[in-house]
């Protein structure tokens, strides 16, 4: 438990970012106050102060002022400043280096070392990880939710035009839009977005009813977390708890969300997950 105040967060977020509602994840169930600033998707004006340009961006001040960047960076560095006092928040984000690299389609983008990795000595390690076996697991399926997970929910939330108009309707009414760019957004966006959904479906070799994808995943994690244990960190959620939630969290609201409550088996788990962070 951190003295009050020394540790100030401000998050630059799109609401409806599954990046972003990871991080919210991880901070409500923490229990650690922040503040968030909404970023206005079309202009970006709030992170101009940033060469970062994506969303999220984590402002942290434990002392002195410091960005991180990468919804999987910040929930790691925090993480372990939670656990580990050892070293300052700085300190620890210089553990989790910025390296850039190029896609197949050519472009130049930064990847982090080391961001499912939490940086403890060995005491530390053992009180959180009991055994091998459990860190193991929660970097696998954090990185399968970075990886996989987060790719189904724009071909799913865009599926058709029906749905990709009610999607853009959630995304201006929770966003920050001016009244003509959000009659744009609303519109515009929807039809757009509608075909972008069906390159992403072909880039990840999606089948032909992307819902399929969908169930199938979320059924897998709910496989993988089991029955004898409410989460896949046992008795509190871990990461990967709070990764897959936070993901998929994004879709309530819409038909997607409502569609796998129904046809899979994932409902307990979220039940459960909605409690222990709400709390």
């Amino acid at each position: 438990q951190l003295p009050v105040g020394s540790l100030q967060l401000t998050l630059y977020q799109y609401k409806t970012c599954p990046f972003c509602s990871k991080v919210r994840a991880f901070l409500d169930y923490h229990g650690l106050p922040y503040e968030i600033v909404e970023v206005n998707p079309i202009m970006r004006k709030e992170i101009k102060f940033s060469s970062y340009r994506k969303v999220p961006i984590l402002l942290a001040n434990a002392g002195s002022p410091l960005q991180l960047n990468d919804s999987s960076v910040i929930i790691s560095a925090i993480k372990t400043y939670l656990v580990s006092r050892r070293n300052s928040l700085e300190e620890i984000v210089s553990f989790y280096p910025p390296v850039k690299t190029v896609t197949e389609q050519g472009k130049e983008v930064l990847e982090y070392e080391n961001k499912y990795w939490l940086m403890l000595d060995e005491k530390e390690t053992k009180r959180v990880y009991p055994v091998k076996e459990v860190r193991v697991e929660e970097m696998k399926w954090r990185k399968w939710a970075d990886d996989w997970l987060v790719h189904l929910i724009s071909p799913n939330v865009y599926r058709t035009p029906k749905e990709a108009l009610a999607s853009f309707d959630y995304i201006v009414r929770e966003g920050k839009f001016g009244t003509l760019e959000g009659l744009f957004a609303k519109y515009v966006g929807a039809v757009a977005m509608f075909f972008v959904s069906k390159r992403l479906k072909k880039r990840h070799q999606l089948r032909d009813d992307v819902r399929e994808d969908l169930y199938e995943a979320v059924n897998k994690w709910v496989k993988a977390v089991g029955t004898n244990r409410l989460f896949m960190g046992g008795n509190q959620p871990n990461l990967a708890d709070l990764a897959v939630y936070g993901v998929l969290r994004v879709m309530e609201g819409l038909e997607a969300f409502d569609d796998m409550m129904v046809h899979t088996n994932i409902q307990p788990w979220y039940q459960r997950m909605e409690e222990v962070i709400e709390k």
